[in-house]
């Protein structure tokens, strides 16, 4: 009883970290996801200065707290979000060692635990792309569709019906299935590289390592299905015509329309967030967990 007890304990204090170093993360970088997600809205070709004209427009209209539009919602996805990917990939990879696990397990475990958290979340992941993407109509002269989290979740379910706050769900899966594959495999792998190697020890400099690697991989595997989750999602259902059928219409149409590069539009703010929130939150939790007594990551 004492043993099944001391897991659940275990268990518990691993979710309330998780969402605590989510939360820190997710504040320190939002500023750059919220103008990764308005160049991802912008059809058309872009600039190498369109994340700079984009910045200064939020600067423009909103100040500071223009870049914190849409936080509430994503901070609460990631209550969800990140506690759920990181206990089941911890759950799903156990073998006799982490280091022995195979490669492809990792990568399965990764996949499936994103996909399972980021169904649970996808409504407040939906609410926050909606938020902020009504930054942009600021811009454009019009008034924002919402006044605050609450009336944007009040809202969808009153004009789109319950299962409306799941708009985009299946391209938000698959994002999920490649972000998490990329970071969870590729950080997990690389800490255990690094110290097998003895390059250094299970510190902050490990940490970071591995979580600069697990950014870069995550970014290049999942930026397309970004750019395709972030199009559907935003599309609103009370209009008489979307724009996109389904996320593989929105798929095909971007490319022939903007070009297969169009896929990785936002990659480099996409990077600059992932690399400094893989930073902020693998430092983080390990730090945690080690404060707590719980083992190493």
């Amino acid at each position: 009883m004492a043993g099944v007890e001391d897991g659940r304990w275990r268990n518990s204090a691993k979710i309330g970290l998780a969402s605590l170093a989510a939360a820190v993360a997710e504040t320190a970088t939002f500023p750059i996801d919220i103008i990764k997600t308005r160049l991802q809205l912008r059809h058309g070709h872009s600039s190498g200065g369109a994340a700079l004209r984009v910045a200064a427009d939020i600067w423009n209209k909103g100040g500071l707290l223009g870049f914190y539009n849409g936080l509430s919602p994503a901070v609460l996805r990631h209550l969800f979000y990140t506690p759920v990917r990181i206990v089941s990939y911890e759950y799903l990879r156990t073998s006799s060692s982490d280091a022995d696990t195979p490669l492809l397990r990792k990568a399965l475990a990764g996949g499936v635990s994103g996909v399972a958290a980021q169904v649970l979340a996808s409504p407040a992941d939906l609410v926050k792309v909606r938020m902020q993407a009504d930054g942009h109509l600021l811009t454009q002269g019009h008034q924002p569709r919402y006044t605050g989290i609450f009336n944007a979740f009040r809202k969808t379910a009153q004009s789109e019906g319950f299962l409306g706050l799941w708009r985009g769900v299946f391209p938000n899966a698959q994002r999920a299935f490649l972000v998490n594959m990329g970071e969870l495999t590729c950080y997990d792998s690389a800490k255990h590289f690094i110290i097998d190697k003895e390059i250094c020890e299970d510190n902050m400099f490990a940490h970071t390592f591995a979580s600069v690697a697990s950014g870069l991989c995550a970014t290049a595997l999942s930026c397309p299905a970004d750019v395709v989750k972030t199009r559907m999602m935003n599309q609103d259902a009370v209009k008489d015509v979307s724009l996109y059928r389904n996320s593989f219409d929105c798929f095909i149409r971007t490319i022939r329309c903007e070009g297969i590069f169009a896929l990785w539009k936002g990659f480099f703010p996409t990077w600059a967030r992932l690399g400094p929130w893989q930073c902020v939150f693998w430092v983080s939790y390990e730090k945690f967990r080690q404060v707590s007594g719980l083992s190493s990551f």
